[in-house]
This record gives C-alpha cells, sequence and structure tokens, in this order.
C-alpha cells in the first residue's frame, strides 16, 4: 500500500523544514510513503528547499491560484503517481506529523475512506474566542448542509483513500475544506474524523487577512455547494417559506375584508400575490435545478470512470520529480 503525502506551498521556505521533519517515515500496514510539494506560485526558495530536503515530487505553479486549486492538483497528481492513501497536511507546520498514523489507520482498517483530523480549538491557545465560536459555528452549518458529523470542517489535515480521491470535484477557487465534506456528504462516502494534536503557531495564517472577510467567503461556499448538491431541498424550502407568508397575507385580507375594513388592501393584495408567485417560480426552479443535478451526476461518474482509467494507465513519475 503506497501513501504519498501532499503538502500545499506558497512562499514557505522559512517553515518546510519543520514541517518535514515532522513528518513519520515509517507507519505499519504501508509499504511506501512519498512526499510531494504543491508550489502554489512562490516566490522564495521553497522549491529549492524541498529538494535539498528530499522530498519526491513537485506540482509547479507559475503563479498563486490558490488552496483549492492547489489541493485539487496535488490530488490528481498523487493518483497518476499510484497512491492508495493520500494525506494533506500544512507547511507551516499547524498539524502534528505523528498524527497522520492515527488519520489513515480507519482507511487501512478499511472502515472509511476519507479521515478528518479534529483539532482541539477550545484548547487551541493561539486561536482567539472569536474564531473558536465561528469554527464552532462553520463546523454545525457544515454538517447541517452534508448530513455528517464531522466536529471540525475548517481542518485541512486529512486523509483520503484511492476510491474516495477519484470522486472529488472542487469547483470553487477559495477553500477545499468545506465543499468536499458537503460533496461526500451527497455521495454517502464513508468519513469520519479522528482527534489529533496541533502545534504552536509559526505564522499567520495566509487563507484569510480578517476573520470577518473568511466567514463571508466560506458562507459564499458552505451556500453554493448546498445549492449546487441538494438544489431540490433548497429551492423547495425557500418556495414554501415564500408561498406560505403570501397565504397568510390572504387570510389576513379575508378575516380584515370580513369586517369590512378597506384600508391598504389593494397594496396587500400585490404582496400576497407577489409572495405566491416567487414561491412557484422558487419550487419550479428547484424543480429544473434537480433535473440538472441528475445531468451532473452522470457526468461526474464518466469523469470518475475516465480519470480512474488514465491514473491505472498512465504513471508518468517523471513529470512530477524533484
Amino acid at each position: 500500500m503506497k501513501l504519498i503525502i501532499q503538502i500545499p506551498c506558497y512562499n514557505e521556505e522559512e517553515t518546510l523544514e519543520i514541517t518535514w521533519n515532522d513528518l513519520p517515515r515509517h507507519i505499519d500496514g504501508i509499504d511506501e510513503i512519498e512526499y510531494l510539494i504543491i508550489n502554489d506560485g512562490s516566490k522564495d526558495k521553497t522549491v529549492e528547499k524541498a529538494r535539498e530536503l528530499g522530498f519526491n515530487y513537485v506540482v509547479n505553479f507559475k503563479r498563486n491560484k490558490g488552496l483549492a486549486k492547489g489541493f485539487m492538483a496535488g490530488l490528481d497528481a498523487c493518483l497518476h503517481l499510484g497512491a492508495d492513501i493520500i494525506v494533506n497536511t500544512d507547511a507551516d507546520n499547524q498539524y502534528c506529523g505523528a498524527d497522520i498514523e492515527k488519520i489513515v489507520r480507519p482507511i487501512i482498517d478499511g472502515k472509511a475512506d476519507i479521515v478528518i483530523g479534529e483539532r482541539p480549538i477550545d484548547e487551541t491557545e493561539h486561536f482567539s474566542w472569536k474564531k473558536k465560536k465561528f469554527q464552532h459555528l462553520g463546523s454545525w452549518v457544515v454538517r447541517v448542509a452534508s448530513d455528517s458529523d464531522i466536529p471540525d470542517a475548517p481542518s485541512g489535515f486529512r486523509a483520503y483513500s484511492r476510491e474516495a480521491a477519484l470522486r472529488l470535484n472542487v469547483v470553487n477557487d477559495y477553500t477545499y475544506t468545506l465543499e468536499t465534506i458537503i460533496q461526500a456528504g451527497r455521495e454517502k462516502m464513508a468519513m469520519t474524523s479522528v482527534p489529533i494534536r496541533t502545534n504552536g503557531e509559526t505564522r499567520p495564517s495566509r487563507l484569510f487577512s480578517s476573520m470577518w472577510r473568511y466567514m463571508k467567503r466560506s458562507s459564499s461556499v458552505i451556500s453554493r455547494s448546498f445549492i449546487m448538491y441538494k438544489p431540490l431541498k433548497f429551492f423547495c424550502t425557500t418556495g414554501v417559506i415564500f408561498f406560505l407568508v403570501g397565504f397568510g397575507l390572504g387570510i389576513y385580507y379575508l378575516i380584515d375584508s370580513s369586517f369590512g375594513r378597506d384600508f391598504g388592501h389593494v397594496q396587500l393584495l400585490i404582496l400576497m400575490t407577489i409572495l405566491m408567485l416567487i414561491g412557484v417560480i422558487s419550487f419550479l426552479i428547484g424543480l429544473l435545478a434537480d433535473a440538472v443535478s441528475a445531468n451532473r451526476k452522470i457526468l461526474e461518474d464518466i469523469q470518475y470512470r475516465v480519470r480512474k482509467m488514465e491514473c491505472e494507465q498512465s504513471k508518468d513519475e517523471d513529470t512530477f520529480k524533484l
């Protein structure tokens, strides 16, 4: 069984060695461990440092494309290189490398296809009170949207089986962490989490400049993912809400009219009609979106089969070697 540990990097020359020294060299049940970096347009000597340390492969971007695209490019490279298990971790040594054995164990034992490391958020000293609360809130929203029980959705410390990696898609340009959980939940993939340890902060996060900006971007990703993967539920729920409000105004109009009060009836009728029309239109959009979603599932199945054939037939290691 082959494990490839992938590390997205953007100007990580200073911290890459700390992360490298913390990575495991042997895990029971794993025959081979290899290491890959995704150089996301670094302007320092990240690639040279990786070559010096002994990383096996590099996926190289000439300009910065962001965490989501880097993650998917690394996943694709690992699949072509014959990985049976893929672990994603950070280059700033946020996660304890020894815990890689913990997150791959459920996959080795055949109990899960996706394992997400659960950080001790409330005990992490460099997390502010506000960040801790937002982390818990965001994870709860993702659990609702994905019908899963993952307690730490934003965690980037993850392990994927080959089968799970072949089926994953990320369409947003911001982060893979939230969308992949919602997608995996919809696809009924075997997904679990294990408690992990974290190290002290070595540098500020580069994913967001402020907590409010992160919340705004994350909310957009969650909403878009929910609409894309569960369109009928979203639009029908929205439609029912508007229709019921309009229907309630209609009942109020009838009661008010029965007492002979005429003031504001025209405005009330217009508002009632608009709300009920919005409800009906939302329901129709939901039906159409559900049909589109069914077609997308067929396309995803075709993509899975094509990707699987490509990865089995072409293991071009020289393309990614340092």
